[in-house]
Order: structure tokens, then sequence, then C-alpha cells
């Protein structure tokens, strides 16, 4: 992996996380250099969900309403069905998620993660991946849904599952190398 050295990574989560969809970019992230934060709306410890049932904790680093977009290079939503459920209902975790994308910030989803950059009215127009599950809710909201371990598109990078997460992760640390990405509003 290149070299992350000064750059800053949150990972916005919260209880059901898919557990490697979390603990594998945190790893390989923090291998390459990064600096990265778990982000999520309480501080204390959120609790994963580890394909059949409850998995282990993680703690958070900082509450979601002390986090600022303009102190990232990036962001990274990990999937599972419950995590991104959650967290698309949540006014603070949208608006975060919109304040990164408006600051040219790196934002990658994998799984059923790509729901947030519904919500957050990021996906249309863009070329994505996700969860197979969800391919009718990328379409519906305007995306061009693609059945590919990882998709990029100007800096929003997608991924179908925890299958795909060597590559999910080889692909945050080459857009978050190549900078603030300008892009248009979805």
């Amino acid at each position: 992996m290149s070299n992350l050295d000064g750059k800053k990574i949150a990972i916005l989560a919260t209880h059901g996380f898919e557990q490697s969809e979390l603990e594998v970019p945190l790893e390989k992230l923090k291998a390459a250099g990064a600096e990265v934060h778990v982000i999520a709306p309480e501080a204390g410890e959120i609790t994963g969900w580890d394909q059949k049932d409850w998995g282990r904790g993680v703690n958070v680093d900082l509450a979601l309403d002390e986090a600022k977009a303009a102190d990232y290079d990036a962001l990274v939503l990990p999937g599972g069905q419950i995590n991104p459920d959650l967290l698309r209902l949540n006014t603070e975790a949208l608006a975060f998620i919109r304040a990164c994308f408006a600051g040219g910030k790196t934002i990658a989803a994998v799984c059923h993660a790509p729901w947030l950059l519904i919500e957050a009215g990021i996906a249309k127009g863009r070329h994505m991946t996700s969860f197979k599950s969800i391919r009718t809710d990328v379409t519906n909201a305007g995306g061009h849904w693609e059945d590919s371990p990882v998709v990029a598109d100007n800096g929003i990078v997608t991924s179908r599952n925890p299958g795909d997460l060597d590559a999910f992760c080889d692909k945050i640390v080459e857009e978050v190398n190549e900078g603030t990405h300008h892009r248009q509003a979805a």
C-alpha cells in the first residue's frame, strides 16, 4: 500500500457494522500511515455484526457531534445491514457525509453502505457498486450500478462485500493520494 503519512481518515459507523468491513480498512489504512478515527453517533464503544451474530466491540475515537469533515482527507463507510440502515436516519451522519462530499474528500462505501450515499443525495449520475441486494436502490437513485469488486467515480469509492476488501482498501489509498476531488453536485 502507498504511504498515507499525514493523512487523516474518518470511519463513520454505529452498532451493527459488518465486523470485517470496519476492522480491515482500519488496520490497512493505519498500516499505510494514516491517522484513522472511528466516529459514531455516541462516544464509547460500538458493536459489530460478525456474519450471523453480534461480534466484537470497537472503541469510538470521536462522537459525531464533535467531528468536523474539514479535519479529514477521507471518509470510510462500513456496511452490514444494520449499521447503514440506522445511520441513514441520522441527520448528523448525513450532514457529515454531505460535508465530506462538498469538501472533495474521498468517500468510500462498502456492501450496504451505499444506502448512505443514496440518502445523502450523492448517488445520482455516479458509477457505483454495492451488495447485490441493493442494486435496485442504487439504480432507482440514479446511480449506474456495476458488478465489479471496486468502482471509483471521482473520489467516490464503492465495493460489493467483504471478499473485495483488499481491492477496496487499495483504491481508497489511491484516491486519497490523488488529493481533493473537484466534483459537481449530484
